[in-house]
């Protein structure tokens, strides 16, 4: 009788995924309601409902703290997350706003409950990729910034309104000057409304840089004069006046933000804000009523300004994006990324089987991208590489790649606290020319060896 030979077999099986934040609580966020998930310390769950008040989520953070959670995850869903966000944060609570897409529930179980224990599951065993959100002090500063930029877009539509009762009136004075906005148009508009209607007297008010001809200029003031289109274009004056000094408003709460930080930075001392000498500049459209690049210097301790194709409200609607604190990013490769101006690269069995730009709107990527597009009359070196990156992938291709070298020009001067050096870029450019060189060199030896 043969012996059969007895194995001993150690199967380890294990019980489930590793919980790493064993105090974590899952939120489903709504417009009316909120469902809370927490553990029973049972192995399963408690999920209570609240509604949306603000005596409500003052009762989520208590029971919260009742039962010893010191983390909580959330959808982003609208604004609603917003003011439990920040409640939590100030409890002590550390919020965990997640991407929607991430928290896709289990196909067949869609149900509020149900998706704040799936959140809950998710977020205890680490599953789930934080959002970035800045502190408090740049999180008020972006709010002046986005209020300022929307009031300028509806301003905009109310200057299209006044151009429009004016051509209804057959008044042609887009045709004449270039900006109805400038010093010559609004007098015009002015007087008009103030009841004159005589071509030659209102010609009297052009300024003398605009180029076109006196006759020129009372053939396009002869109107159609309607009351009804009069009533219109004093509307649309006066929402204009209206909305510039809301825009004035809302820099002045800029401004003073700004200071607060800097006195935050500084410990105090305001005296690191610099002065600069006013220079005549050419007068542009939107441009603060304040110099803004002492305040970000002092704040960041570099001066944005000098990377070329970056003003200060670039630089300042970016710092009011990211906030000048680039630990909260690994590196300038994740910066990029979270900018959203890197292809999201799939790899399978070895191969690439997709490379592109993640359809999400990201504030910040945007402004660089603008940015890195009025580098095509650039003279610097990063102008000589935007034209030649435009050559190889077009234009919109050109500022995506641009806009990323933007981002990590900014992400490792915000971190070592250096200033702009062009001489690195210049050096790049002269590697690459010689590189271009003997590429060209070769194909006149190939050319030469055939002819």
């Amino acid at each position: 009788m043969k012996k059969k030979n007895e194995k001993t077999k150690i199967v380890k099986v294990s019980s489930g995924l590793p919980v790493f934040y064993a105090h974590a609580a899952g939120i489903d966020i709504g417009d009316t309601e909120h469902y809370v998930a927490t553990p029973d310390g049972k192995g399963g769950h408690e999920v209570k409902c609240y509604d949306a008040f603000t005596c409500d989520l003052r009762n989520v953070v208590s029971d919260l703290k009742e039962k010893g959670m010191t983390t909580a995850a959330m959808e982003t869903t609208g604004v609603y997350w917003l003011n439990l966000y920040l409640l939590l944060e100030e409890a002590g609570i550390e919020p965990w706003l997640v991407n929607a897409k991430h928290v896709k529930n289990v196909t067949g179980r869609k149900k509020d409950d149900t998706d704040a224990i799936w959140i809950q599951k998710l977020h205890a065993c680490g599953l789930l990729q934080k959002c970035f959100q800045p502190d408090e002090q740049v999180r008020i500063l972006r709010t002046y910034v986005r209020q300022r930029k929307n009031l300028i877009t509806i301003c905009s539509d109310s200057v299209r309104r006044m151009q429009k009762a004016l051509e209804l009136m057959n008044i042609k004075l887009h045709t004449v000057i270039s900006d109805i906005l400038g010093k010559t148009g609004m007098q015009m508009v002015e007087a008009i409304l103030k009841g004159e209607r005589n071509p030659e007297v209102l010609a009297e008010l052009t300024d003398p840089r605009i180029k076109a001809t006196r006759e020129t200029i009372i053939k396009s003031l002869e109107g159609i004069w309607k009351d009804e289109y009069l009533f219109m274009l004093q509307q649309a004056h006066e929402e204009y006046l209206f909305y510039q000094k809301q825009i004035k408003c809302c820099e002045e709460k800029i401004r003073k933000q700004l200071l607060q930080q800097v006195a935050i930075v500084n410990e105090g001392d305001i005296s690191a804000i610099t002065w600069q000498k006013e220079v005549k500049k050419k007068v542009r459209k939107n441009q603060f009523s304040f110099q803004i690049t002492p305040y970000l210097k002092a704040m960041t301790g570099v001066d944005l300004c000098k990377i070329p194709s970056v003003n200060e409200i670039t630089a300042l609607e970016l710092i009011s994006e990211t906030g000048v604190d680039m630990n909260k990013w690994k590196s300038a490769k994740h910066f990029a990324a979270w900018l959203n101006l890197t292809p999201n690269t799939k790899i399978t069995g070895g191969k690439i089987i997709s490379s592109k730009v993640s359809k999400k709107k990201n504030k910040a990527g945007q402004f660089l991208k603008m940015a890195a597009s009025s580098l095509s009359n650039s003279k610097s070196p990063l102008g000589d590489e935007y034209r030649r990156m435009k050559a190889k992938f077009g234009g919109k291709g050109a500022a995506l790649a641009m806009a990323h070298k933007l981002s990590r020009i900014i992400y490792t001067m915000l971190k070592n606290k250096t200033e702009y050096n062009a001489e690195i870029i210049t050096g790049n450019q002269k590697k690459w020319r010689e590189q271009k060189i003997k590429r060209m060199e070769k194909q006149l030896e190939k050319l030469k060896k055939t002819a």
